[in-house]
């Protein structure tokens, strides 16, 4: 049995907690707020995040508190064309072993903290914000805010886009700036016209914008999220924006869609953020795992996916004496390496082909994707979609 410390309580931090303690490690959790707890809104989960958190013995836990969509819809956000549907019933359920689900990020963070609690392994302390770590020979420490030493025989950096343990490993700086622009609401869904409530996930796609939404909270709640590639330098996050200033954002947006962005209020921003794909995840005994190691922008819905994927990943590498972990912990780089880089890059260019073409760009990209039968829309994603074994993707 080895010590296993990790930075970051977020999902994958819990995950990754889950994981690795599945084989009988002990685990301590380091997160920096006084509580375990998840801001946000809406997220996507695909069979890939199922078929992970089933491995974590939480899938059905989250499969009670996600709404089961029936399809994917690509829209013009101008016209109120509909160009594209991927169904999501049996067909697509029984090709990729999972459904497709969407969930508030609360409905997915409380089962794998309930999860972490119940475990002996796992420890969670809060208010232990971690500002580096240092390594002696066969065991590391995370140093926290209070010159506190948290040791073990690894540490996993779990904390996120501006992860310190990201910051001593690699030093590469600020996270880069998208120059996109997000505003989120959540409504009630009783606030929603019943003709609006619609079952899926449906993108509206315009000129240097587009605008996303769907139910979550069991279908109580519809989440809304607007993007706009106003060309943004400055990292924004969770700040309160006026509803006027949001409406005023996205001129040209259809009837139908323009309805369903007045419903919002209390809009909050971020400006989106990711990094470049790199080669070095470790360091020694230390190790990076999701937005530490791969952020990426919204676009692919992946985020989530690709953290809760290194989760299981790493817990089933780390079935090993800790002497190991080095060699260990370099495979598990290796092996996630090239498939989270791929997602990285796919979530940036669709920004750019697929959300954001404008006059004849648009006109060729609504063509296209008419053109794709459902099937044909399955095997575009199926090497993200259908991932079981999270070291190959396949």
């Amino acid at each position: 049995m080895a010590d296993i410390v990790i930075a970051g309580g977020g999902i994958g931090g819990l995950a990754t907690a889950l994981g690795i303690s599945g084989n009988g490690h002990r685990v301590t959790v380091l997160e920096k707020w006084d509580d375990f707890t998840e801001m946000g809104a809406g997220i996507q989960l695909g069979p890939n995040a199922f078929h992970a958190l089933d491995r974590l013995g939480a899938g059905d836990a989250v499969r009670e508190r996600a709404v089961h969509i029936d399809e994917l819809r690509f829209m013009d956000g101008t016209t109120g064309e509909k160009v594209a549907v991927m169904p999501l019933d049996g067909a697509y359920r029984r090709r990729f072993g999972n459904p497709y689900a969407v969930v508030h990020r609360t409905d997915l963070y409380e089962p794998l903290l309930k999860a972490c609690r119940r475990s002996d392994l796992i420890g969670l302390r809060p208010r232990s914000a971690v500002t580096g770590y240092e390594q002696h020979g066969t065991r590391v420490a995370a140093v926290l805010a209070s010159g506190e030493r948290v040791c073990g025989d690894a540490l996993i950096g779990a904390d996120g886009i501006r992860s310190t343990v990201r910051a001593q490993l690699l030093g590469d700086g600020e996270p880069q700036v998208s120059g996109h622009t997000i505003y989120r609401s959540v409504i009630p869904m009783a606030e929603v016209p019943e003709e609006l409530r619609w079952h899926a996930v449906t993108l509206w796609a315009g000129p240097k914008w587009h605008f996303v939404h769907y139910p979550i909270g069991g279908g109580g709640f519809l989440n809304l999220a607007a993007t706009r590639d106003d060309g943004a330098d400055r990292a924004v996050a969770g700040v309160p924006v006026e509803r006027a200033h949001v409406l005023g954002e996205f001129d040209g947006l259809g009837a139908t869609a323009r309805a369903l962005l007045e419903l919002g209020r209390d809009w909050k921003t971020w400006v989106l953020c990711d990094r470049d794909p790199v080669e070095r995840w470790t360091d020694h005994r230390v190790a990076l795992m999701g937005d530490a190691a791969h952020p990426m922008l919204q676009y692919a819905a992946q985020g989530a996916c690709q953290a809760l994927e290194d989760a299981v990943h790493l817990g089933d590498l780390l079935d090993c004496d800790a002497a190991d972990f080095p060699q260990i912990l370099q495979k598990y780089a290796a092996n996630r390496r090239e498939r989270t880089a791929r997602a990285q890059l796919v979530a940036r260019e669709m920004g750019r082909r697929l959300y954001h073409p404008a006059r004849e760009a648009a006109k060729a990209r609504n063509k296209m994707l008419a053109s794709f039968s459902p099937e044909q829309l399955y095997d575009q994603v199926a090497w993200l979609h259908g991932a079981r074994n999270f070291a190959t993707g396949g």
